[in-house]
């Protein structure tokens, strides 16, 4: 592991593009010079270009000496890797995905709209649903209830995401109002949904706003500092009140704070430092969630949570291999494998009696005493569906008594 960090501290050192870009900025200063100059001399203009020919070789040979560094580090740290990594073969295992070819495309196919790639997504379409017509049997008539590509070529869907993206742009820019507008339209829903998004948009307005011209970058008048967010506040912050009523107040008392804000309780709420991506992931998790969808795509948390799983799955293999042995667990992974939290999407229930995870097939049930165990376990404590007694308190109850528990 010596060499890798090695190697790896080296490609950090020599891969940087600062250099090139540097260089590349020298050459664009030689040309707008050379430009002004020519603008002002036009009669001189060759011999201003001849003067620029040896500058602008030099620097060009400067910047393809910076990349070919660059791709040498690259190319070294390669071959680090493929002599200090131990090299091992995949399992040969049947892939459980590869009699669904129609939502491993779909699911491609998604990730792309989603990642705003829609030229890639549209040929990636076109192509696959062309491959699955020359394999189709001639006889067969097509299936419209089976054409899953017309939802994804949906052009509303593509016009939904590059709305999003259009409105993320905007929000680099530290532009609020398209995310505020889609926000304002989408109000009732985003309420029932039980969502702050709206709200947090108009008070990320409101602290933008107050922080005046120096901050903001836009036009000094009555439309920016602390009178510019004292009248939005008079504006919009009313339909709140029944929802916001002390985070409204907040805002409005920190005005009294305006000379000495840094040091006011109020310091932390007028921090913008990381307030734009906040508001950025909501909206993006919102607005999926709008579409029926999660925030991440789906493809991407499987591929990460994959490579995170492999080098268990490896490990494990090569200990059945050496014992001989098979995997005996047919709808779940043999081993528990780690992940981050953010790729854990439910809970998992675990019958305190028979220590076995709940599954679709053994559910948990809650019986009238409030206790949960798995309906298998319930079973053979009942003998056949008899009164029997908790595992956890001298109340009894019968199988038809209890009920399942969706987590």
């Amino acid at each position: 592991m010596d060499v890798l960090e090695g190697a790896l501290f080296k490609l950090q050192k020599e891969s940087s593009f600062d250099k090139s870009i540097k260089d590349v900025d020298k050459i664009i200063e030689q040309l707008e010079r050379a430009r002004n100059a020519i603008a002002e001399n036009p009669n001189d203009a060759s011999i201003t270009l001849a003067k620029l020919q040896n500058p602008l070789k030099s620097g060009f040979d400067k910047v393809n000496d910076d990349l070919k560094n660059i791709h040498k580090a690259q190319s070294n740290f390669g071959k680090a890797l493929n002599a200090n990594l131990p090299k091992q073969n995949l399992p040969t295992t049947i892939d459980a995905l590869a009699t669904y070819p129609k939502l491993i495309n779909r699911a491609i196919a998604m990730h792309l709209l989603r990642e705003g790639q829609f030229s890639v997504a549209s040929t990636f379409l076109e192509e696959t649903q062309q491959l699955r017509e020359s394999d189709s049997h001639p006889s067969t008539p097509p299936n419209p209830t089976e054409d899953y590509y017309s939802s994804l070529k949906n052009l509303e869907l593509q016009g939904k995401f590059e709305n999003m993206y259009k409105i993320l742009h905007e929000l680099k820019l530290r532009n609020l109002h398209p995310a505020i507008e889609w926000a304002r339209q989408n109000s009732e829903e985003l309420a029932r949904r039980g969502s702050n998004l709206e709200f947090e948009l108009s008070k990320l307005q409101f602290v933008w706003l107050f922080l005046g011209p120096e901050v903001n970058g836009l036009p000094e008048g009555p439309n920016n500092g602390l009178t510019g967010a004292l009248q939005y506040a008079r504006t919009e912050f009313p339909r709140f009140q029944s929802r916001f009523l002390r985070d409204i107040q907040q805002l409005v008392t920190a005005m009294a704070y305006e000379s000495h804000l840094h040091t006011s309780p109020y310091h932390r709420t007028f921090d913008t430092a990381s307030a734009w991506d906040d508001v950025s992931s909501s909206f993006t998790r919102e607005f999926c969630s709008l579409l029926g969808l999660s925030a991440e795509s789906p493809l991407y948390l499987a591929a990460t949570a994959g490579a995170i799983a492999l080098p268990t799955l490896l490990k494990l293999a090569n200990i059945v291999k050496e014992k001989r042995t098979e995997w005996t667990t047919a709808i779940e992974l043999p081993v528990e494998i780690a992940l981050p939290k953010s790729m854990i999407f439910h809970p998992i229930f675990v019958c305190p009696v028979s220590k076995e995870q709940t599954t679709a097939e053994n559910p948990p049930m809650m019986m009238p005493c409030g206790h949960v165990i798995a309906k298998g376990s319930m079973e053979r404590l009942s003998k056949g569906g008899r009164f029997f007694k908790c595992p956890y308190c001298p109340n009894e109850s019968a199988p038809k008594e209890a009920k399942i528990i969706y987590l």
